[in-house]
C-alpha cells in the first residue's frame, strides 16, 4: 500500500515513526531509509565505483566545494557530467559547500551575499554565492542539489544563530530562484535540441542551532519557499548526543510527511537508528571510510580496533555475519598485519568492509520497517 505518492517520493510503510519509501531521481529510484557513501572529490578512497555498486550502494555523495577547486565543474561538464566522469550510473547528491563554512572557518570570510574562501590548495580566493553553488551543482549533473547554507558551530549563542538563520533563509530563496531559472533554461534547450536534460531535485536545509524555536522557524520558512526535500543541518557539530536527538525530534514534527527528510553528516550506527526512530530517511557520514583508514572497524559484535595486539594470532573472520569480500577471504590476523605494515591493501579491505557493514545495516532496517518490527530491531542493535 502506498501511503503517499507524489511526483518524486512515495512513502510505503511506517513502523512506529520509522519510514520506508521510494525516492525517484533522474538516475534511478532509491529505497529509503538509505545511507550515502561519501565520494568527496568524485571517488571513495581505495575503491572503484563497481565495487561500491556490488556492495549495494544506491547513491553517492560528492562535494561541490572540493570539485570546484579540483578539477573544476567546467571540466566535469565537458566530460559529460560527474556520473560519466567517475563511471557511476546511479544517483548522486552534492553538498553545496555549506559545511565548509563550518569546517574551514579559519580560511573563509562570511558575507551577506556569499562566502569567500582561501583555497587550501594554492591560497587562491574563491567567492561562493548561493547562485554559484547551484550553478556548479547543475554543471556537475547532480540528481539531488543542496542549497547553500551556513552551518554554525554548536557553541554559538542564540543571537548569532538568529542572524545566521536569517542568512540561511535568504540564501535558500536565492538558490530556489536560480534553480528554477536554470531548470527552465535546460528544459527549453531540451525542447529545441531534443536532447534530454536530467531534472535535479533541490533540498532546503533546516538550521537553528540547539534552539527548538529557531528550528521550527527555519522549517516553516523553508516550507513556505518550497523544496523537493528537507535536510536537517547543523547537528553533530560538537553537541551531546542527547541534544542532537532532541533537535531531530523537535525539527521533524514541523517537516512535511510527504517529503524526504535528510539528516546531514550523521553518524554512528546508533545515531542512525535513533534518527530513523524519529522519522529520518537519508544519511551520510565520513565515519565508515575515515575510520576504516584508521583501523577502526564496525562489526555485528561491536567495534574492532584492528591494530590491537589481541588480533595478532586471531585467524577468524573480521565479522562472522558479514559476507563482504574482506570477511569471506581474510582473517583478523592478516588485516592487522596489513594495517601495521601500512600496506595500501589495508585501506582498501577495511574501507570495503565498513561500507558493506553500513549498507547491510540500512538494508536490514528497511526490511524491519516493512515487516513492522523496527522497535525490536533497534533494541537488539543499539549497543
Amino acid at each position: 500500500m502506498v501511503i503517499y505518492n507524489v511526483t518524486m517520493f512515495s512513502l510505503n510503510q511506517i513502523s512506529g515513526s520509522a519510514r520506508s519509501g521510494t525516492l525517484q531521481t533522474a538516475h534511478g529510484d532509491i529505497q529509503t531509509p538509505f545511507f550515502m557513501p561519501i565520494a568527496t572529490s568524485g571517488a571513495i578512497k581505495g575503491l572503484t565505483t563497481e565495487e561500491i555498486k556490488e556492495l549495494g550502494a544506491q547513491i553517492l555523495l560528492s562535494n561541490t566545494y572540493h570539485l570546484h577547486l579540483r578539477p573544476g565543474e567546467d571540466i566535469i561538464e565537458k566530460a559529460g557530467g560527474l556520473h560519466k566522469f567517475m563511471n557511476w550510473d546511479g544517483p548522486i547528491l552534492t553538498d553545496s559547500g555549506g559545511y565548509q563554512i563550518f569546517s574551514l572557518a579559519k580560511i573563509r570570510k562570511l558575507k551577506d551575499n556569499g562566502v569567500e574562501f582561501q583555497s587550501h590548495l594554492d591560497g587562491k580566493k574563491i567567492f561562493l554565492t548561493p547562485e554559484k553553488a547551484i550553478e556548479i551543482q547543475m554543471k556537475l549533473g547532480s540528481d539531488i542539489i543542496m542549497v547553500l547554507d551556513e552551518c554554525p558551530a554548536a557553541d554559538k549563542d542564540k543571537k548569532y544563530i538568529e542572524k545566521s538563520l536569517k542568512l540561511t533563509t535568504e540564501w535558500a530563496k536565492r538558490c530556489k530562484k536560480y534553480h528554477l531559472q536554470d531548470t527552465e533554461h535546460r528544459t527549453q534547450n531540451t525542447a529545441e535540441s531534443g536532447v534530454l536534460s536530467p531534472v535535479s531535485l533541490l533540498f532546503g536545509i533546516v538550521q537553528g542551532g540547539m534552539h527548538a524555536d529557531l528550528r521550527e522557524q527555519s522549517a516553516k520558512e523553508l516550507i513556505e519557499i518550497g523544496f523537493d526535500g528537507y535536510a536537517i543541518g547543523g547537528l553533530s557539530v560538537g553537541e551531546p548526543n542527547k541534544v542532537m536527538y532532541e533537535m531531530i525530534e523537535k525539527t521533524v514534527q514541523h517537516l512535511p510527511e510527504d517529503k524526504p527528510r535528510y539528516l546531514m553528516g550523521v553518524g554512528t550506527p546508533e545515531d542512525i537508528l535513533e534518527a530513523i526512530e524519529r522519522g529520518i530517511d537519508m544519511f551520510d557520514c565520513v565515519l565508515p571510510t575515515r575510520n576504516a583508514r584508521h583501523g577502526y572497524l564496525f562489526t555485528s559484535t561491536g567495534i574492532v580496533r584492528i591494530k590491537n595486539e589481541q588480533y595478532k594470532e586471531d585467524f577468524t573472520p573480521l565479522d562472522p555475519d558479514c559476507d563482504c569480500y574482506t570477511c569471506k577471504n581474510f582473517t583478523k590476523a592478516y588485516l592487522r598485519h596489513l594495517f601495521m605494515a601500512n600496506e595500501i591493501l589495508s585501506l582498501r579491505l577495511n574501507t570495503l568492509h565498513n561500507i558493506a557493514f553500513y549498507l547491510k545495516l540500512m538494508s536490514d532496517i528497511r526490511k524491519a520497517i516493512k515487516e513492522d518490527r523496527f522497535d525490536d530491531f533497534k533494541m537488539i542493535n543499539v549497543k
